[in-house]
């Protein structure tokens, strides 16, 4: 400030007017301070403000999976529009399904002094986040629970959305479906796999082990899987993938062949209508994971105590195609 001030041919407190857009400065004068400013490549310490006043930082910590997924990506934006609205901003990080990363990332944010934190968990141990809860920083879950801490979560109704994919299936004709999955130690792929169970159970299927695939998959995974279940006792006629991954996955692994199962992917993704046939998925909103998860963090930062809530959000099936082609006649 001193330099600005001798720069300008100002005062000290001339300069602290202008910066912290104070009233009481002439327009003139104030746009010589900023001339300064920008002459000497000065840029505002927000933290530092923040901390000497003892005030908000106005950021965000969100905590994600992977980033560069798409179902990430459309979180991410959703939060970053909530936050527009209450000046503030996110600093995003991918844990890549690791709990040890997961944990230096959040207490990373923390030590940053993040207003609140936003979660997706790899883990199941939270514990190391009830000092900071109890610190004042509130933290919100997103997508999956955490394992041993009562705090607030937003998910959506995977085991649901699974359970009307069979059903819907089973409404076109088929009696062996598959089931891609994700890691069965996630959350969001163990309540999608009950789900399938749930639906064979209330369709009166029984349940063959071997028709259920948990990954992590690649291409080689899922193309041997597909092998395994156009012939013999294995066999299906339709298929239901965990996640818009594994879907993107199965369809590369089907490419070029003439004999293709019905299929259902949970998670809609884009150019899903353009392909051929169009294909047939589980949607959830997923901004709507992310305002929601973002407006009760909001709620929290302004004073809101009330017990930790778990909201549920639905999800809903779009026909398209790929689900409602019918078994081959001799099925």
């Amino acid at each position: 400030m001193n330099d600005v001030a001798r720069l300008a041919d100002v005062s000290i407190k001339t300069v602290s007017r202008v910066v912290n857009n104070e009233p009481g400065v002439h327009p003139s004068t104030a746009e010589i301070v900023l001339s300064a400013i920008d002459q000497l490549g000065f840029r505002r310490n927000l933290g530092a403000r923040n901390l000497r006043r003892g005030s908000a930082t106005g950021t965000l910590g969100l905590l994600l999976e992977d980033v560069a997924n798409p179902f990430y990506s459309q979180v991410t934006r959703a939060v970053e529009e909530v936050a527009r609205k209450h000046d503030h901003q996110v600093l995003a990080g991918s844990s890549d399904e690791s709990h040890v990363r997961e944990r230096e990332l959040a207490l990373e944010f923390c030590s940053r002094r993040v207003d609140g934190m936003l979660l997706v968990p790899s883990g199941v141990q939270h514990g190391y986040l009830v000092p900071e809860m109890r610190a004042g920083t509130p933290i919100v879950f997103l997508d999956r629970p955490p394992g041993d801490i009562a705090a607030d979560t937003v998910l959506v109704d995977n085991q649901g959305g699974v359970a009307e994919a069979v059903a819907h299936l089973v409404r076109h004709g088929h009696r062996r479906i598959a089931f891609f999955g994700d890691s069965p130690h996630i959350y969001t792929a163990g309540e999608r796999v009950r789900g399938y169970r749930e639906g064979h159970a209330l369709a009166g299927l029984p349940f063959d082990e071997r028709l259920v695939f948990m990954g992590p998959h690649d291409e080689t995974s899922l193309t041997c899987g597909l092998s395994r279940i156009s012939g013999g006792a294995a066999r299906a006629t339709a298929v239901i993938a965990g996640n818009n991954r594994i879907t993107v996955g199965l369809l590369r692994a089907l490419r070029g062949r003439a004999h293709r199962p019905a299929l259902v992917g949970f998670d809609d993704f884009e150019l899903a209508d353009l392909m051929a046939p169009p294909i047939t998925v589980i949607s959830q909103d997923v901004p709507e994971l992310g305002r929601t998860g973002a407006e009760l963090l909001f709620s929290r930062m302004a004073g809101d105590g009330s017990p930790p809530q778990r909201v549920v959000l639905p999800v809903r099936l779009i026909p398209r195609g790929s689900g409602e082609t019918p078994p081959p006649p001799e099925d």
